[in-house]
């Protein structure tokens, strides 16, 4: 197969190398004169630091690089089978390239699109032969992320997607298959990701390291939502949003943040600019969470029926838990501890007539560093921090914030199930394609609907309710499919 690529971005030419390091000859072409060639100049660089590093002999960096060649016009792509397009994502420029391409290539020949998400069908239309026309979504960067999402339009010809898929696999990569719906996987299943960031800097409910620290360290992410919009740039991250927000017709699930914009207009766009949401020094950020001291821990009481998740993990810990065989839950002094299920600390207060310190969900308890938390109005100060140095004796950070519906971790974790349910529900991709997408493309430490079951669906459809009277906007509506597995234990999670 011989293989066309428009575009010699960073994109374009990552492309270009995954294809020729799978033996395939690549012709590369931008619109720009003499941007390919350069293109190719860097990719030889590239190659020669892969060599050295030992991931590739000299006589393979060699062969590869023989499969590259830069072209200064599109005509010279006519005997291509198959042309990765990989331009600015604007519809326009997108439809105008599609149509030449008709009128070069072969009848035979696929033309892909690597479109984030832009409708399939809006580009392929205009065309003579839509059914020929596929998504062949790449990850930045494409020689090192393992995902592709191949997305099929409503005129795709199924043999088209297969092929894509096939190839894909071939060239080493774990493509899972999607429909042409806004965001496809990823772009849609990780907006709540920022959105529910920014919208705690909206409230000023708490500072974006706690944010930041408590996704990695209690939910297993590997980059917080702030540190990774800072390092994506907010330019791009919300020109995305704003996109997938015009796409759903201003579904306020995914209405862009003012925060956001405002970071924007200042010029503040994260790493590339110096300055974000944190300021940096050579690619650091300068600021840092200080390690809270906390005095001796106070007593835990366990409740006897309290034999797992927070309650298990305080019962097997080096701490001299007393059991208490009266009502059921943990009790740190004369404070009541509460994981969130949506409900504040000054509701649970109300309803229990207790002090209560709830505490935020953690993917794991076992391996949970740090979780966010809020008291209500009868903690006192000596209480709280009692409570905080028994969960040091954990191994967990409490970091205090705002008395906030689903806290940090919680409310994030729940409205990405919800968008995943909902994707799922509506025919995007598979369970498992939805999962294994969110795992390879965004690196999340499971996928959303295997971690919808590990909490409990129950517990995160009651996180958004809350959150939905809080702000009755219609965004925080939970998914029916996430509620039918509420109500009747059904799972999400792949098979």
């Amino acid at each position: 197969m011989r293989v066309g690529v428009v575009g010699a971005g960073a994109m374009g030419s990552g492309i270009a190398s995954v294809a020729a390091q799978a033996g395939f000859g690549v012709k590369l072409y931008d619109r720009v004169p003499g941007a390919a060639r350069a293109a190719l100049i860097g990719l030889a660089s590239d190659l020669a630091r892969q060599v050295k590093k030992g991931r590739f002999t000299a006589a393979e960096a060699l062969k590869i690089q023989s499969g590259l060649e830069a072209v200064e016009s599109l005509e010279e792509l006519a005997d291509s089978d198959l042309v990765i397009e990989a331009i600015a994502e604007n519809l326009g420029a997108k439809v105008d390239l599609f149509r030449a391409l008709d009128d070069i290539v072969g009848p035979d020949a696929i033309l892909a699109t690597n479109t984030s998400s832009l409708s399939i069908d809006a580009i392929a239309a205009p065309t003579r032969c839509p059914g020929r026309v596929v998504g062949m979504h790449f990850f930045n960067p494409p020689v090192a992320m393992r995902l592709v999402e191949v997305v099929s339009g409503a005129m795709v010809n199924p043999a088209v997607a297969d092929r894509i898929f096939a190839l894909a696999a071939d060239w080493g990569k774990s493509p899972v298959r999607c429909a042409s719906t806004p965001g496809f996987i990823v772009n849609r299943v990780a907006r709540p990701f920022y959105g529910e960031a920014l919208k705690l800097l909206e409230m000023r409910a708490c500072s974006p390291e706690v944010i930041d620290t408590v996704v990695k360290q209690g939910g297993g992410f590997r980059m917080g939502p702030v540190e990774l919009m800072d390092f994506i740039g907010h330019d791009v991250n919300f020109a995305v949003t704003q996109s997938v927000f015009d796409a759903f017709f201003h579904d306020p699930r995914y209405r862009p943040s003012l925060v956001q914009k405002a970071l924007v207009d200042a010029g503040r766009l994260g790493r590339k600019s110096g300055a974000g949401f944190y300021v940096y020094q050579d690619g650091q950020p300068t600021s840092a969470l200080p390690a809270p001291a906390w005095p001796a821990p106070g007593t835990v009481r366990l409740g006897c029926d309290a034999t797992s998740g927070l309650a298990g993990r305080f019962r097997t810990s080096d701490l001299e838990p007393v059991v208490h065989d009266g009502t059921g839950g943990v009790r740190i002094g004369d404070v009541l501890i509460v994981e969130t299920d949506g409900r504040t600390a000054l509701q649970c207060e109300l309803e229990t007539g207790e002090p209560v310190v709830v505490v935020d969900l953690v993917m794991d308890e076992e391996t949970a560093t740090a979780r966010s938390a809020a008291v209500s109005p009868g903690v006192s100060d000596a209480a709280r921090d009692a409570v905080g140095a028994a969960f040091a004796g954990l191994g967990q950070t409490l970091h205090f914030m705002d008395d906030v519906p689903g806290l940090v971790l919680g409310r994030t974790l729940a409205m990405i199930a919800n968008e995943a349910a909902d994707a799922l529900q509506q025919g995007v991709a598979s369970a498992a394609d939805i999962d294994a997408a969110m795992v390879k493309g965004a690196n999340y430490p499971v996928g959303p609907l295997a971690w919808s079951d590990k909490l409990g669906s129950g517990r995160l459809v009651s996180i958004l309710d809350a959150l939905a009277l809080a702000a009755p906007d219609g965004r925080y509506r939970p998914s029916p499919l996430l509620r039918r597995a509420a109500l009747t234990g059904a799972s999400l999670a792949p098979a």
